[in-house]
Formats: C-alpha cells, sequence, structure tokens
C-alpha cells in the first residue's frame, strides 16, 4: 500500500466515524546497520517500520492524537477512534489549526536515492575498516564504537482539507571510533563520523584517517592549569554550543518560559555584529534534508541572527499565530507541537572589520586552548539560564606546538560568548549537524587539573 492509498483509506475511515477534522504523518523506512568487534559481527540489524501519528480534532475543535503501526483498515479506524477519544482531553489553554502553509509548494531536491547495498556488503566494508584502523597505529589497541548503516525512507503529511505531501530518501552512516593505549598512560580515545546518501557516497578511507588521527594526537597529554584562556572552536563544537542554546530562537521554548528570549527580543543584539546564523534545512550539503515539516509547512532558509542581531524565531502553526506571523517549518507533529532546528548555518557578515584576522588556528603561534569536541551536554547546559559548563576534547597550542588536554571543562554564558567573539575565520567545514568556520572566542574559563 503506497501513501496516496494510506490517504484515501483514513479518508473513507474517518467519514464513516463521522469525523470532519483530522491530519496525519507517516514514516515508511526499510533499515540495515552492522557492528563488529575485532573481525567478529557483533550486531546485524534489518528491520521495516512504519509508523503513522494521526490527530483528530473533535467537535469543541480540541485535538486528540495516537500512534500505530497497524495500516490496516480495522488498525486505522481503530487509531482514528482513539484520537478521536484522546481528543475530549485536549488542551484547551492552546489550540492547534492545520498549517496555512500545508498546501503551499514544496522545494524537492534531486533525491540521489541508492540502492541497497545490503548486509553483507555492510560487514565486509566494516571489517576491512576495523583493521585499517587497527593497524594505522601501534598504539591502536581496539576500535570499540563502530557501525555502518543504510536507510531508505517516505515521510508523508496528509490532511483532511485536501492538503498531502511526501518525498523519500536514502542515507547511509559510517562511524568509527578508537581507543588508543601506551604504557603508564590513561587509554585516548577519538573518532570520526561520515554520511553519504549510500554506503558507496561515503569516504571510507578519509574516515579511518580521521579517527586515526585524531585518537593519535591525544596521546601526548597534559594537564591544565585552571585559567581563562582564548579559546578556538573548531566548527562541530561551535554548532554543538549553538544546538544547544537554540531555545533563544525557538518561540515553543519562548512561550514555555524555558528561553533567554522573549516576545519582543527580536532586533535585540545577542553578539558581536560580525555573525550570521541561519536555519538552513534545505541546504544542497544537508544530506538529511526534508522539504516539509512535521506539519506539512514547507522547509526554507530562514535567518536567526542577522549581524549580530535577533532577526527571526522559529515557528509552528500554533506559535505562529500567536506571535502573529507565519510558521517557518520547524514544526513536529504533536497535540502540542514541538520546534527544532534543522541544519544551522554559521556565515562571517558584512560587518567584521573589528576581528582580529590574524588568529587562525592553523598557522596562529600564541597560546590558545583548541576546543575540537563538546562533552556531556545534556548535563552541562542550562539553556534557560544560558550557562554551561562542559568537558571537552582538545588541545592547548603555545609557541606553534600543541599538546591534548588530559580532562578539563569550559565554562561559560552563552551571550557572553557571542558578544566576545574575536574572530570568525573564512573557510567554512561541512559537518554532520551543519556549516561552520572556526571561531574564536577571548577571556573563556578552562577548568583542569592542575
Amino acid at each position: 500500500m503506497n501513501s496516496k492509498e494510506i490517504t484515501i483509506q483514513i479518508s473513507e475511515a474517518a467519514d464513516s466515524l463521522n469525523l470532519k477534522k483530522w491530519d496525519y504523518g507517516a514514516s515508511f523506512s526499510n533499515d540495515y546497520s552492522v557492528q563488529v568487534d575485532k573481525g567478529e559481527a557483533k550486531q546485524l540489524k534489518a528491520s521495516e517500520k512504519q509508523i503513522l501519528t494521526i490527530r483528530v480534532w473533535n467537535e469543541s475543535n480540541l485535538v486528540g492524537i495516537t500512534t500505530t503501526s497497524d495500516i490496516s483498515e480495522s488498525g486505522i479506524k481503530k487509531a482514528l477512534n482513539q484520537a478521536n477519544i484522546a481528543s475530549d482531553f485536549g488542551n484547551k489553554n492552546e489550540i492547534t489549526e492545520f498549517s496555512p502553509l500545508a498546501k503551499d509548494p514544496i522545494e524537492v531536491k534531486d533525491s540521489k536515492k541508492r540502492n541497497p547495498v545490503g548486509i553483507k556488503k555492510l560487514l565486509t566494508l566494516l571489517r576491512e575498516a576495523e583493521v585499517k584502523l587497527l593497524e594505522s597505529h601501534e598504539s591502536i589497541k581496539s576500535v570499540p564504537y563502530n557501525g555502518l548503516s543504510e536507510s531508505f525512507y517516505e515521510r508523508v503529511y496528509a490532511n483532511s482539507d485536501g492538503a498531502f505531501r511526501s518525498y523519500s530518501k536514502s542515507q547511509a552512516a559510517l562511524y568509527l571510533y578508537a581507543r588508543a593505549e601506551e604504557k603508564n598512560k590513561k587509554p585516548r580515545s577519538s573518532g570520526s563520523v561520515k554520511l553519504g546518501y549510500g554506503v558507496d557516497d561515503i569516504d571510507i578511507e578519509s574516515c579511518i584517517k580521521d579517527a586515526s588521527n585524531k585518537t593519535i594526537s591525544h596521546l601526548n597529554y597534559s594537564s591544565i592549569k585552571t585559567d581563562k584562556y582564548l579559546i578556538c572552536f573548531s566548527p562541530e563544537s561551535f554548532l554543538t554550543i549553538i544546538n544547544a542554546f537554540s531555545s533563544m530562537f525557538n518561540a515553543r521554548s519562548i512561550l514555555d518560559g524555558v528561553s533567554l528570549s522573549n516576545k519582543n527580543s527580536i532586533g535585540e543584539k545577542l553578539s558581536t555584529e560580525a555573525l550570521n546564523i541561519y536555519d538552513d534545512g534545505l541546504h544542497e550539503k544537508n544530506i538529511s534534508s526534508s522539504p516539509f515539516d512535521g506539519e506539512g509547512t514547507p522547509t526554507k532558509r530562514l535567518c536567526l541572527i542577522n549581524k549580530g542581531r535577533l532577526q527571526n524565531f522559529m515557528h509552528s502553526e500554533s506559535t505562529a499565530r500567536i506571535f502573529k506571523t507565519t510558521p517557518t517549518g520547524h514544526a513536529g507533529l504533536g497535540s502540542k507541537v514541538s520546534v527544532s532546528p534543522d541544519w544551522i548555518v554559521v556565515e562571517k557578515s558584512e560587518k567584521n572589520v573589528d576581528l582580529k584576522t590574524s588568529l587562525d588556528h592553523s598557522t596562529y603561534e600564541g597560546e590558545f586552548v583548541y576546543i575540537e569536541e563538546l562533552n556531556a551536554i545534556h548535563a552541562g547546559v542550562r539553556a534557560s539560564q544560558g550557562s554551561f559548563s562542559l568537558p571537552f576534547d582538545g588541545w592547548l597550542y603555545k609557541n606553534g606546538k600543541k599538546i591534548s588536554i588530559e580532562s578539563a571543562t569550559v565554562a561559560g554564558d552563552i551571550k557572553y560568548l557571542l558578544k566576545n567573539i574575536v574572530n570568525i575565520e573564512s573557510n567554512q567545514e561541512v559537518t554532520t549537524s551543519g556549516i561552520s568556520p572556526h571561531i574564536w572566542v577571548d577571556e573563556l574559563s578552562i577548568t583542569g587539573d592542575a
């Protein structure tokens, strides 16, 4: 049964139950994944999933929701009936409606769908990658975390008002996380992740090389003195911290009282004028791009920070109605709809004359701390207060030389961090969560063991 047939079946079942207003989101997927341990298959998975999330509005315009994997005629009727019963307990204080943009044209990129290569080839490729990573350096003793997967999926949204849209994609992922050990030293670990539309699109050799180089570079380590330092954030780590504090741009978080922003924050200066931040779910480098969100609203490029000032919030249908604006394509699907970013893009704005362009992570010979990766995000970030204290992997650079930091945390306030950016390097790098250049921040607190 295809998505259009399911939509017709839901419509007919709703008519038979005298349900006038409904919508649904669906996900159909085939997933294959493997993991290995010293050449042996550790885990082999193949799964076929079908999930329908159905919402029903009752005569009082309250919404109920249910989820089912049973797409038979009886299963769909049962789900509609359950959602209708749940609607009696809907939230009377915040009414949810269809997105006014659910019928607008969507921009569907070239899907670049690949064919599955199968479990056997996935296993062979991952075994070979593990062997090469173990052989890349004598100190690498194991690859405790690894995986190669491919997924083929279709996403659908439709409603009783005649909206219908769907898209299908394929995606593959490889991750390798190595562990190095030397006598009288603590084990050191690092890794790499690569994505592609299919397994053949993934640069496996590059993933092996990155995982090996990062791991080995942490073998020569030392403690760091607790102090304030000039910091260089890698593109990955800067995107991590922007995503951790994305509630600043999130209208749902504002309404829930868990954001640093408020309804009147548009235009507020959040950072140096040299910074632009966008959410661009349709970016050509975003392998996981979706042309519409959970409510059927088209995805688009949205400017969040323009020349240091807050320019837009991310909205669902209900938050946009409360804020008297339009949905932005960042909604989930639920009775109380969530809002979240898609693909963050960090850029240098035209107002960048005050930046210290001599700060380049590849050539600068002064003292600074390079933060490669931030850890324990959920435990170390207080998004509603703006504070963070996060362990990280990185290096102390001094006189052109670098030494891995044994263990340390970086702490501060997100607004201080954004306003104390002293350089935004010109070269943007693509990561698995967005695009960013290296970002330099002055005077952040590092707590070390020394």
